[in-house]
């Protein structure tokens, strides 16, 4: 015990000689758990709304002018457009709770929480991807009930790019390098910046890609380390893996002849989506004693929406 006689300050309680009155903090655990999950939402354009009032957003999206030649001595031409908007309603609240009895508290190892934490960093994190892969059923033609859209394609075998239906899908329908310029073409073909492009696949179009030998040299792939799913660069296109690829149809829904599960891989621009968020992933705790534990509960609250569907496209591939 260090003693000292006022006004020194030897004496003084401090965060070291309190430390084991201070809780530990459970909210930097589990939003780094959560940005490690992610893989989509980064790559999609963020609208932040913290600390901001309503459930919906309105974001104006003007239809782009021309250019009139001018003629002499004539005036200008006049351009006028009614301008369209896209709505983000804020209706995602999604969270992760425990319960922690007293008991399970003072015996359990630290890691118990270190775990929890983590776990709901994960879920949550899945849960904003999930709803951003979503998203692709409304690219294109798309209302949003299913993926069966007038930009969802897969390789026919046969016939190359092919719109995607369901039950056509063969195991001889493989991923090829054709196929993906000829998406890259449709990406500008609909003006989509060359910056910010990304592909986000499954795990088993990963695996076929790695065997085109191409796609694994230093001049398509720049040899860099995985940076959350990040694999490397395909024609300008940053590539990621992530296991929250949607499954399109499984094996018993597809009817085509032999054909097995078949996921869905996005290829979009930052500007395809958005991702709105109105507040961040927040932990926080409670001792109840009517149970004599504490609760423990990590939420967010956000929303998502196609911000330009032309620029998006699902690649139905075998998975």
């Amino acid at each position: 015990m260090a003693t000292s006689v006022y006004p020194a300050t030897g004496g003084m309680v401090d965060n070291t000689s309190a430390a084991k009155f201070i809780p530990e903090i459970w909210s930097d655990e589990v939003i780094a758990a959560y940005e490690k999950s992610l893989v989509l939402a980064p790559l999609t354009k963020k609208i932040a709304m913290q600390g901001k009032k309503g459930d919906t957003i309105h974001i104006p999206k003007p239809t782009r002018g021309v250019a009139s030649a001018k003629a002499e001595n004539t005036a200008v031409t006049i351009q006028n457009a009614t301008e369209a908007e896209v709505l983000v309603t804020i209706n995602k609240h999604f969270e992760y709770s425990r319960m922690i009895e007293d008991i399970t508290n003072v015996q359990a190892l630290a890691s118990l929480r270190q775990f929890y934490t983590g776990d709901a960093g994960y879920a949550l994190g899945k849960q904003v991807d999930d709803d951003l892969f979503t998203l692709g059923k409304k690219f294109g033609d798309g209302d949003g009930s299913n993926f069966i859209t007038s930009a969802t394609f897969y390789n026919d075998a046969s016939t190359g790019t092919t719109v995607y239906a369901a039950d056509q899908i063969i195991p001889a329908d493989v991923f090829e390098d054709d196929f993906l310029r000829d998406m890259v073409q449709k990406l500008d073909d609909a003006d989509a910046p060359m910056d910010g492009r990304f592909l986000v696949i499954p795990p088993a179009l990963r695996n076929a890609i790695m065997g085109i030998d191409r796609y694994v040299s230093s001049d398509f792939v720049n040899g860099q380390g995985v940076v959350n799913g990040k694999i490397g660069e395909l024609y300008g296109i940053d590539i990621y893996v992530s296991t929250n690829c949607p499954t399109l149809e499984t094996a018993a829904q597809n009817g085509a002849t032999a054909g097995g599960i078949i996921r869905g891989a996005m290829l979009g621009h930052k500007d395809t989506m958005v991702l709105a968020e109105q507040q961040g992933v927040r932990s926080q705790t409670q001792y109840k004693q009517e149970f004599l534990g504490t609760l423990y509960t990590a939420d967010r609250l956000y929303g998502t929406q196609v911000l330009r569907p032309e620029t998006g496209f699902m690649l139905a591939v075998n998975g």
